[in-house]
């Protein structure tokens, strides 16, 4: 689930306040977690488990990379 966490008070500038996605657009961070069992982080598999941890999230971190370097057309904002 996603905490409460900072907001925005309104839409961002070029999105729609009506968007049916505009409470996540207008959540200032994200935060991911994943709890371990004492017995999980004692194994000493436990690289394995937090590998999986990581490769679990990667896609919403790629995702997020990818909006976050791009304006509302697409276009990169780093590639000057």
């Amino acid at each position: 689930g996603f905490y409460k966490r900072h907001s925005l008070k309104k839409a961002p500038k070029g999105f729609n306040k009506n968007h049916p996605n505009i409470t996540l657009i207008n959540k200032k961070d994200f935060i991911l977690l994943r709890k371990f069992k004492n017995k999980e982080v004692i194994d000493k598999k436990f690289y394995k488990t937090v590998l999986h941890s990581f490769q679990v999230i990667r896609p919403f971190f790629d995702y997020m990379s990818s909006i976050l370097t791009t304006n509302l057309n697409g276009e990169s904002l780093i590639d000057n």
